[in-house]
């Protein structure tokens, strides 16, 4: 029996999760978090086989989450299920330790699929994004220039595009407000934005939030 934990911040989505996942009769779900922080709780405390996980949640979330989960429990595997169909950021999440990746539209086989395949150990992501990589190869010279962002900078650049504020991000983030507008600063520079409004319209543009 392969056990999960799903960690994502909405309910619905845990919801569907586990009805999907009920259809399964070799995986189990055992356990839920609702935020970063409650994901490496349970990473810690162990007692499962992969880690099915939002890339956007309050606390550690994106790469940071999985590089930290991955520095708790080298061993769990690690799935990313988002709403980011972006080959950049399925390329930072495998980058930074995540055994799979897949869209939340995907087929329910197909993410049934991809749990026992990274939980035998091997790798999983969604055809369509893999062939993405492929020929984008996640580089910068294919990619918007969000793609020249750090890890650190990609994520305040999502919280600032869903209308987080700086204050609300220094607290998800666990760091001072004068850290997270310092990041600010540099990413808008790095890509050439005066304004926030621009910002919303270019992350809307390459999809990387939702309208």
């Amino acid at each position: 029996m392969i056990r999960v934990v799903v960690a994502d911040d909405h309910s619905i989505v845990r919801q569907g999760l586990s009805r999907v996942i009920a259809l399964a009769s070799d995986i189990e779900l055992v356990g839920e978090a609702r935020d970063g922080w409650e994901t490496l709780e349970l990473a810690r405390k162990g007692g499962f086989d992969l880690l099915l996980t939002d890339m956007s949640m309050p606390g550690p979330n994106g790469p940071e989450l999985v590089k930290r989960v991955r520095s708790e429990k080298p061993e769990l595997p690690i799935l990313v299920l988002s709403m980011h169909g972006e080959s950049q950021i399925a390329s930072r999440a495998i980058k930074a330790g995540a055994s799979g990746y897949l869209t939340k539209d995907s087929d329910p086989e197909m993410l049934l699929d991809a749990i026992r395949r990274c939980a035998s150990g091997g790798h999983f992501i969604e055809p369509e994004l893999a062939s993405r990589l492929v020929f984008e190869g996640g580089s910068a010279s294919t990619g918007g220039s969000h793609t020249r962002l750090s890890d650190r900078e990609f994520q305040i650049f999502l919280l600032l595009a869903q209308g987080v504020g700086v204050n609300e991000i220094a607290e998800k983030m666990n760091i001072s407000p004068k850290t997270v507008s310092t990041h600010k600063f540099r990413l808008m520079q790095k890509m050439s934005f005066e304004s926030l409004s621009e910002l919303v319209r270019y992350a809307l543009k390459h999809e990387l939030i939702e309208s």
